[in-house]
């Protein structure tokens, strides 16, 4: 393993250096604060770290070598009083299941990923993924910027922060659709949570792959938002999937409608999604791929989160 004083602590420490000039205020912004995968920041491109006010959570995605983890947790648990930390959960992605450890103070007793006035429940501790992307945050703001009485189709809308920011930005109306009921419902409770009426906002526990009729009977839309798993055998494989449910694109919204398809896959190239488009649905016209978030860096822009618009014009 490398030197203690070889490994790069002061990039660490500056990476959290935003907590102690801003002392967050409990409503802070949820942001990550330091992206090692992005290959931008030596000696850490196992770990990501994220700010949920007052909590850090960090991941790692290899173990590290010797003992650079045990180190890791020592001076993440030393730094987190002097930024205002409640606590320090890390999770081991490398491991099955990825388990997680609260290796500094205590968890407050409600969770929150916090978008300027809104609000989404998290769970830090006990899954891969904890109910909300920090990286989406420009597909966010695309939708809510067009959003405003239109009828948006949220498919793989998972815990449903799309549907949310949509009916803050005043949408008509939403349609939300995930196999997994359980998502569905912490959908419901973030409307709740933000003071949002559900009328107007519909929840499909279903197969995506095999609602196509239940899908199309409730537009039609205008606009889609289509952000499935990049792999989840059984589920949904991008390679193979993804082309499946474009075809289904003139079904579901109106001439002139507009399609954002997100895809967090490296091994997949934008050139390659735009030429599975251009095959599917030849009526989809490609209008630009979204900056990613800032706080993503990458080195090979392709390996970063891919979020693409079209418009419909048949």
């Amino acid at each position: 393993m490398p030197a203690e004083s070889a490994v790069p602590w002061h990039l660490l420490e500056a990476a959290l250096a935003p907590l102690a000039e801003d002392a967050p205020a409990p409503g802070a912004d949820s942001r990550r604060l330091l992206h090692g995968r992005g290959g931008k920041v030596p000696g850490w491109e196992f770990l990501s770290l994220d700010y949920f006010a007052p909590v850090l959570l960090a991941t790692l995605y290899q173990q590290p070598a010797g003992d650079l983890e045990a180190d890791l947790c020592r001076r993440l648990a030393e730094l987190a009083p002097l930024r205002s930390l409640q606590a320090v959960v890390i999770q081991r992605r490398y491991r099955p299941g990825a388990p997680a450890d609260i290796v500094y103070g205590r968890l407050p007793e409600t969770l929150l990923a916090r978008r300027g006035a809104l609000r989404f429940s998290i769970r830090l501790a006990e899954r891969q993924n904890i109910g909300f992307f920090l990286d989406m945050e420009p597909g966010r703001r695309w939708l809510e910027q067009r959003v405003a009485g239109k009828r948006l189709l949220n498919l793989f809308a998972y815990t449903c922060a799309f549907s949310v920011v949509a009916q803050a930005a005043g949408a008509a109306a939403v349609v939300n659709v995930d196999m997994s009921r359980t998502a569905l419902t912490r959908g419901r409770d973030n409307h709740r949570l933000n003071g949002l009426s559900l009328a107007g906002v519909g929840f499909m526990a279903a197969n995506i792959m095999k609602s196509w009729g239940r899908i199309h009977r409730r537009g039609p839309f205008d606009i889609a938002v289509i952000d499935p798993p990049s792999y989840q055998p059984g589920s949904f494989v991008a390679a193979k999937d993804y082309p499946r449910v474009i075809r289904r694109v003139p079904q579901w919204l109106r001439p002139g409608g507009e399609l954002l398809l997100c895809l967090n896959a490296p091994e997949i190239s934008s050139a390659c999604l735009r030429d599975l488009v251009a095959e599917a649905c030849p009526a989809c016209r490609f209008a630009g791929r979204l900056p990613a978030h800032p706080d993503f860096p990458d080195r090979d822009p392709e390996r970063q989160l891919k979020l693409l618009h079209y418009r419909y014009e048949p």
